[in-house]
């Protein structure tokens, strides 16, 4: 009887805690003292212990509870200040600077990827989805339950018994899942690290997302003042040029050329503000806002040009955690491959059987049930498992190689971008000198002011040239950050 209390205490507690064993062992010695005749026609069964099958299924705990969906989601609502400044302070990543946002403030790449890591809905869905793989390690670290099976024959017809019936039981224990445990465990245990490596990588790859659409954003605005003041200009141009046209003083091949200069700065001006919009719109999205929040993105200068190939790729096989996660895969991957070969041998269950026939007579001993490993010996599995990790070898090598690809693509761009940059920089101070001086002459008389209006759009033509190639190296260097898979403030190189 001390014996069953124990496993009646190591049930409870394996199911319920620690807090429900006294129930269960008074509920157990209730039934080992209890007798109980079951009167079926004219016999009567005598049961002592059958009553114990009912531990396991009182012992469960599970109940359910409805869970609705809400129109109403949080992730609807605009963020708290004061609650968002808190969880920004509290941010935990080698890849993020935690501090207080205020968002009143212009806002720098670092506090744009602090608020799309608390707020942005989809890492949130993705942190609700990684508890599936720790439900799964606990899953694997169980061990299986038992299984009891009674039955009872009773005497229809032939000679008077001793007894009325006869009851047979088998209580058997699956030692194949015990075997196996070990790299069910190991298994789930990586499959869980690649899901929190999976996890860290889209937090990356978002956060980094919006610091490379704030960049832009920034940029995009700054080109919109130039498109805008461009076309100004171009439209006042062309309503001298009209005026000129109208008293015989300017050809009607030049007044074309006028006309569609206009459409051209009207045009490059619309994209522009649609690109804007666009920014605005998908940098609220990425942090998880509501559309009409307000967002001042800080300036910020140009980064340096980047480091050599070899230095960035050293440093992408160390940091990126996508590299690391398909490693802990193929490591999960390793231990299916090492438990479909354990389940190749026999799968064994072991038990006790025990009988009392219509003669009063009992019956106990051993019982083992195996599988007679003949025709499949789970051949089929183990293949399966070994061409899996074959696959996903193949593609971690592939990751590699175009992870260095890519970092040469987008070195590659970058120093084109430099060079260019160092080809139009130049021009714009003494062609800013150059407007003022055309600007003073048609102030005194000695120039027409529709040359001056020329020479200015000249200038902002360079101006708007430049910008664009300060947009496409800011954009380009915030890539190259992601690629690495590190700030470029870690770089230490």
């Amino acid at each position: 009887m001390g014996i069953l209390i124990k496993l009646c205490r190591l049930i409870a507690v394996q199911n319920c805690g620690l807090m429900l064993y006294k129930r269960y062992t008074n509920l157990l010695s209730a039934i080992l003292g209890l007798k109980a005749n079951l009167i079926y026609g004219v016999y009567i069964l005598k049961v002592r212990y059958t009553l114990l099958v009912l531990i396991p299924v009182l012992a469960s705990c599970a109940t359910y509870r409805p869970a609705p969906l809400d129109d109403a989601a949080v992730v609807l609502s605009a963020p708290v200040v004061a609650v968002l400044s808190k969880a920004t302070s509290a941010i935990e990543r080698d890849s993020l600077r935690a501090a207080p946002v205020d968002i009143t403030a212009p806002l720098d790449g670092n506090a744009i990827a602090l608020i799309a890591l608390i707020r942005n809905p989809e890492l949130q869905a993705l942190r609700v989805r990684a508890g599936v793989a720790d439900a799964q390690l606990f899953d694997a670290r169980l061990i299986p339950d038992p299984g009891l099976s009674l039955g009872a024959e009773f005497v229809t017809s032939g000679p008077v018994t001793a007894a009325s019936g006869a009851f047979t039981g088998q209580l058997v224990q699956d030692l194949n899942a015990l075997r196996t445990r070990r790299a069910r465990v190991t298994a789930a245990k990586a499959a869980q690290q690649q899901v929190r490596l999976d996890l860290a990588w889209a937090e990356w790859q978002t956060t980094g997302a919006a610091r490379l659409e704030a960049v832009r954003l920034l940029h995009l605005q700054r080109i919109a003042d130039l498109a805008l003041a461009n076309r100004k200009s171009a439209e006042d141009l062309l309503a001298r040029s009209l005026r000129a046209a109208g008293r015989g003083d300017l050809s009607p091949d030049q007044l074309t050329a006028t006309r569609l200069a206009v459409l051209d700065a009207v045009s490059r001006a619309q994209q522009t503000n649609i690109a804007l919009v666009t920014s605005r719109v998908e940098l609220r999205r990425l942090t998880g806002v509501p559309p009409d929040w307000p967002l001042t993105i800080a300036d910020r200068a140009l980064p340096a040009p980047p480091p050599s190939l070899e230095a960035l790729f050293t440093i992408a096989r160390a940091q990126r955690l996508d590299l690391a996660a398909l490693q802990a895969g193929y490591t999960a991957e390793e231990a299916l491959v090492r438990q479909a070969i354990l389940n190749q041998f026999p799968s064994l269950n072991i038990g006790v059987s025990g009988s009392r026939d219509s003669s009063e007579n009992g019956f106990a001993g051993p019982l083992i049930d195996f599988t007679l490993p003949l025709w499949n010996r789970n051949r089929g599995k183990i293949t399966i498992e070994r061409a899996t990790r074959a696959a996903l070898k193949a593609e971690y090598e592939n990751r590699l190689f175009q992870t260095r690809a890519e970092l040469a693509a987008s070195r590659a761009n970058l120093s084109e971008l430099y060079s260019q940059r160092a080809e139009i920089a130049p021009e714009i101070p003494p062609l800013t000198q150059y407007v003022e001086e055309t600007r003073l002459a048609a102030a005194r008389g000695d120039l027409a002011e529709a040359t001056a209006i020329t020479v200015e759009q000249s200038l902002r033509d360079k101006q708007l040239l430049l910008a664009a190639i300060d947009q496409a190296i800011a954009e380009q260097s915030v890539a190259l950050e992601l690629l690495t898979g590190l700030p470029r403030e870690s770089w230490n190189l």
